[in-house]
């Protein structure tokens, strides 16, 4: 068996089906695993460049689990509290707590009366759609024709989920305070997504990591992804970097291995592709009649937004600072116009000249060479690297004069390190694009922008026998843990060897 791509999916998928007694490959093309779950290090300061936080941590202690052992024995958990630090465009702060029950009482707190009994309703309703679509929907397979109506066990449960409405839209319904409505709408952003056309299901999103607590891994994230390249090869799976495949191999109507871009052959009965799925689809597979319908689909679906990334290394310490940190502008509905070029830039996708600002700040040894240091990872979303229709993030010039403006945008809502930078590292779309293969450097593959976008999401068994698709741009989606229920998907449906 070939997995092609050691991201954490990839990973997940290998360790699971090793454990199952399959001879597992895994075939990467960086020179180390973890794909998205990337770290840079540099002069004593450490990034994760990926994924900042565990959600749902239950499915990573299930993985190591079914692998051979504890997760805390192989990684060291720790639960962030607060959870996030966020800042309004009208200056108010807001400490988010790490535990559920001790929200409400700080969104009022920082909010005004009234303001955390808004979103406890809110998050009630999440729980009741949580409960509804977890195991016919998050756990399963995807079959064709899938709406979430159908897969609905009772006129009550479509009501529950209310697939016509959007992420916006119930926000409206629950939050008369326009913040609130903000901090909502910031969720779709974690499936790459507008929250204008992103489905009022994404507000499970807030209350899994309400819920379940927003955890960090000591010595950054990449330790997980590590961990689990470690379980696959302990059960017997072999780990190849600097291998990139040229094509998976089809032969009467069904899989048949991979062929390597050095011309090597690996034959193989079942490859499990961890690659982006437009990638797999256009430039992997052969085109054939069984594929077409993936392919229209992937064609007719939005692609997730980008991140535009610095990497700052700082001298001094910055008082007060969370883990995360969120500054919102004054015009949030621009900034996803401008990333997906609808509304006042239809057509023309460009830079946020606003833009939300995120900040990771571990207080964590293993990211800074002193004391007296801080590595800063800091992201802003991004429209995808399109040099033929939207924005070319290789255009000479572009990627210093926006990090710039991304500093100067700290500065203005009040975190100005342009006097303590050492040195700032800058991570374009176009970079992510290389570094992963994932087309234009989409961080989710598709985005959810609409009520169908989930179900046309490649499905994690492929119309080619004996082909499986894993990570975040197949069923379910994207984010460490979904990823890490497609792994659990695909081991199911190959079973065991």
């Amino acid at each position: 068996m070939a997995v092609v791509g050691a991201g954490l999916g990839g990973l997940a998928a290998a360790a699971r089906l090793a454990a199952l007694g399959h001879a597992v490959t895994v075939l990467e093309q960086a020179p180390q695993v973890g794909g998205k779950l990337g770290w840079y290090a540099r002069d004593g300061h450490g990034f994760d460049t990926g994924p900042s936080l565990v959600t749902l941590p239950q499915l990573y202690r299930d993985l190591f689990a079914a692998t051979g052992g504890p997760l805390e024995d192989a990684v060291d958990l720790v639960r962030l509290d607060p959870a996030v630090a966020y800042r309004f465009a009208d200056g108010t702060p807001l400490s988010v707590p790490g535990g559920a029950t001790a929200i409400p009482g700080a969104l009022d707190a920082a909010l005004g009366a009234g303001a955390g009994a808004s979103w406890a309703a809110l998050m009630a309703r999440a729980a009741a759609m949580w409960r509804v679509t977890e195991q016919p929907f998050l756990r399963s397979p995807l079959a064709g024709g899938a709406t979430l109506a159908r897969l609905a066990r009772s006129g009550s449960d479509v009501a529950t989920v209310a697939p016509w409405r959007t992420l916006r839209g119930l926000g409206t319904a629950y939050l008369p305070d326009p913040r609130l409505r903000t901090l909502l709408d910031r969720y779709a952003t974690y499936s790459g997504s507008d929250p204008r056309r992103a489905p009022a299901v994404l507000a499970t999103v807030p209350y899994v990591e309400q819920r379940f607590g927003s955890w960090y891994v000591r010595g950054g994230l990449r330790r997980l992804g590590e961990a689990v390249a470690v379980r696959a090869v302990e059960r017997g799976a072999v780990v190849r970097t600097g291998t990139p495949v040229e094509r998976v191999l089809v032969e009467g109507g069904r899989v048949a291995g991979v062929r390597l871009a050095d011309g090597e052959v690996l034959r193989a009965d079942v490859v499990v592709s961890g690659a982006d799925a437009a990638t797999l689809y256009a430039d992997l597979l052969p085109a054939s009649r069984p594929t077409r319908r993936v392919r229209r689909d992937l064609t007719r679906s939005t692609p997730s937004l980008s991140g535009f990334v610095l990497l700052l290394a700082l001298r001094g310490r910055t008082p007060g600072l969370a883990h995360h940190t969120v500054l919102f502008p004054d015009d949030y509905d621009a900034e996803f116009d401008a990333v997906f070029g609808v509304g006042r830039h239809r057509g023309a996708p460009q830079p946020v000249a606003d833009p939300t600002v995120y900040v990771s700040a571990p207080d964590d040894p293993a990211t800074r060479p002193d004391d007296d240091s801080e590595s800063w990872f800091v992201l802003v979303n991004a429209p995808r690297h399109d040099p033929a229709g939207g924005v070319d993030w290789n255009a000479p010039g572009l990627a210093d004069r926006y990090a710039q403006q991304v500093l100067d945008v700290l500065a203005r809502r009040g975190l100005d390190v342009r006097d303590r930078v050492r040195w700032c590292v800058v991570r374009t779309p176009a970079d992510l694009e290389r570094d992963t293969r994932s087309v234009g450097g989409s961080i989710y593959g598709t985005s959810s922008n609409g009520a169908r976008a989930a179900f046309l999401r490649p499905a994690n068994a492929s119309p080619v026998p004996g082909l499986f698709l894993v990570g975040g741009s197949s069923h379910p989606g994207g984010g460490l843990p979904l990823v890490a229920l497609s792994a659990e998907i695909v081991a199911g449906l190959v079973g065991p060897g």
